[in-house]
C-alpha cells in the first residue's frame, strides 16, 4: 500500500470516487448537509488549492483503492484532522484503513491528530479507536437517524 499526492487535475476522479464510496451511508442516513457523498466536485477543488491540504490515493500496484484528506497547517497549537477518509466499497475489510492512517502519521507526525466518524458506525468506531484515538466526549447529533462522534490522538 502506498499513498500517492492528487493532483488539482484528479479533482473529478477524486469526487466520482468520493461519491460512490459515500453513497451507502448517505442512503442509510440521508444526511444532505454533511455527507461527503452530496459535494459537489467545487469543494473537492477549493480543498485541493488549500496549502495546508494533502489528498492521496490509497494504491496498492497502482490501483486506487481509496483516498485521505490531511489537513496540516504545520502549527502544534492546531490538531491536525483526517476528513475523510475513504476505501471503496471492494477493497473494505482488509486493513487497508489503518495502513493508510499509519503512513499519514508517518507523513505528518503521530501526534496531535483530531477527526470525527458517524457513532451508529461501530465499525468505523472500532478502527479509530484501534488506531489509537479516544472520544472526546463531544458529539453532534445531525439528524433522527445519525450521530457524529470526534475523537483525538495526542
Amino acid at each position: 500500500m502506498e499513498l500517492v499526492r492528487i493532483k488539482i487535475e484528479d479533482a473529478h476522479k477524486l469526487w466520482e470516487m468520493q461519491v460512490e464510496a459515500f453513497r451507502d451511508l448517505y442512503q442509510r442516513y440521508q444526511d444532505t448537509e454533511t455527507s461527503p457523498a452530496t459535494e459537489n466536485v467545487d469543494k473537492i477543488i477549493t480543498r485541493l488549492r488549500q496549502p495546508f491540504t494533502y489528498y492521496h490515493y490509497i494504491q496498492e500496484n497502482g490501483e486506487n483503492l481509496g483516498a485521505i484528506r490531511v489537513v496540516d497547517k504545520k502549527d502544534k497549537s492546531i490538531p491536525k484532522r483526517i476528513s475523510p477518509i475513504f476505501i471503496m466499497p471492494q477493497y473494505r475489510n482488509h486493513g487497508i484503513a489503518q495502513k493508510a492512517i499509519r503512513a499519514v502519521e508517518e507523513l505528518h507526525g503521530s501526534s496531535n491528530w483530531e477527526l470525527d466518524t458517524i457513532l451508529q458506525e461501530k465499525a468505523n468506531c472500532y478502527l479509530y479507536e484501534k488506531m489509537g484515538y479516544y472520544k472526546t466526549g463531544k458529539t453532534e447529533v445531525i439528524n433522527d437517524k445519525m450521530t457524529l462522534v470526534f475523537y483525538k490522538k495526542d
